[in-house]
């Protein structure tokens, strides 16, 4: 006669070793779901691409900056035009500003290695500091120069000739100075908007220069041309304190909008109120690093619950936050236990938030 058949008990729980690989295939199709919408290899590729349009358009300002400079510096001397030989000056500095976005840009794309083990990303920011810091120096020399002029004004040789030569300068600089603007914005790189910014700058600084020879000659006022050139270093200094403190803030990770860390603290608990009811967002760390940034998220679990169900919250958790905010590339998720089990009258662990008074009866 056969033995009957043992029915199971619904009630038994399966051992973790039988759960473990149920739970490992759960978090793998989510990643493979996750994959398909939000490709970390397109976001990497994007990254890359950004880095070599903004190399491509960098190398090319530092070429059109130079031909400008050449030429402003050459028709200063010949006109005795201070706010052209300003503008001049002013050209190659921004040229050699384009040339340390390039280097920035060029090491930023470098991959993560094990001294720089987050990888390279604040290099370009560093980078827009020392153009920033240059621009100051930039400024103060222009000052000097327009400043002497100015107790000593002369008159300005071959006006028409200069006028030409700095109207050019200004359209072919703000005409490059939009194209690169536009590539920093789409691919948001903080060096190239600086050098942007620089560039518009340069661009209006030889228009200034323009208006400033032609009220110069034409109506007879010789410290127009000093005073261009003191308009032109006041530009510079204003655009120069915007970038360093921009550049500062992102090298010391200050994150420039707070209210993102409780928008993304709402999310995730409005997102786990029904499946994990117990799960609380201790806090969110937001740290920048250029043109992406990383995010901590700490949060409060059951301490009884699988190690294997926690790495599945945590992967929810990294898809929400990348799914939302495409800028935050890396997402650490730290769980911390609010487990009420005690042991010998005191707390399991150093998470748990048990009242001190129940824990000694």
């Amino acid at each position: 006669m056969d033995k009957p058949v043992a029915e199971k008990d619904p009630n038994i729980t399966k051992p973790d070793s039988d759960i473990a690989p149920s739970i490992a295939s759960r978090i793998a199709s989510l990643v493979a779901d996750h994959s398909r919408n939000h490709d970390r290899t397109g976001s990497n590729n994007a990254l890359t691409e950004g880095f070599r349009a903004g190399q491509k358009i960098a190398k090319i300002s530092v070429i059109t900056l130079l031909a400008i400079g050449i030429a402003e510096l050459i028709i200063g001397q010949i006109s005795g035009s201070i706010v052209a030989t300003a503008d001049g000056i002013d050209s190659l500095s921004d040229a050699m500003i384009s040339f340390i976005v390039f280097l920035g840009l060029r090491l930023a794309n470098r991959p993560a290695d094990r001294k720089f083990q987050f990888g390279y990303y604040k290099v370009e920011s560093f980078a827009a500091l020392l153009a920033a810091i240059g621009m100051v120096a930039i400024a103060m020399f222009i000052i000097y120069q327009s400043y002497e002029s100015l107790i000593q004004p002369h008159e300005i040789r071959q006006p028409l000739l200069t006028m030409v030569i700095l109207a050019v300068a200004g359209a072919v600089s703000l005409h490059r100075a939009f194209q690169m603007r536009k590539i920093a914005r789409k691919y948001n790189l903080l060096s190239l908007k600086v050098d942007a910014k620089n560039s518009i700058k340069d661009g209006s600084a030889s228009i200034i220069g323009f208006l400033s020879v032609l009220v110069a000659t034409q109506f007879g006022f010789l410290q127009m041309d000093a005073i261009g050139g003191m308009i032109i270093a006041g530009y510079i200094f204003s655009v120069a304190y915007l970038s360093l403190r921009q550049t500062s803030l992102i090298l010391v990770d200050s994150w420039h909008n707070p209210k993102v860390a409780d928008m993304v603290k709402k999310m995730i608990e409005d997102r786990f109120r029904i499946d994990e009811p117990t799960i609380t967002v201790r806090s969110v760390l937001l740290r920048p690093t250029g043109m992406t940034a990383h995010a901590e998220i700490n949060v409060e679990i059951d301490g009884n619950k699988r190690l294997t169900d926690v790495e599945l919250m945590s992967v929810k958790i990294q898809m929400l936050i990348r799914s939302k905010f495409s800028s935050i590339e890396r997402v650490v998720v730290v769980p911390h236990s609010i487990s009420q089990q005690v042991h010998n009258g005191d707390p399991t662990d150093t998470g748990a938030t048990v009242d001190a008074k129940k824990s000694k009866n």
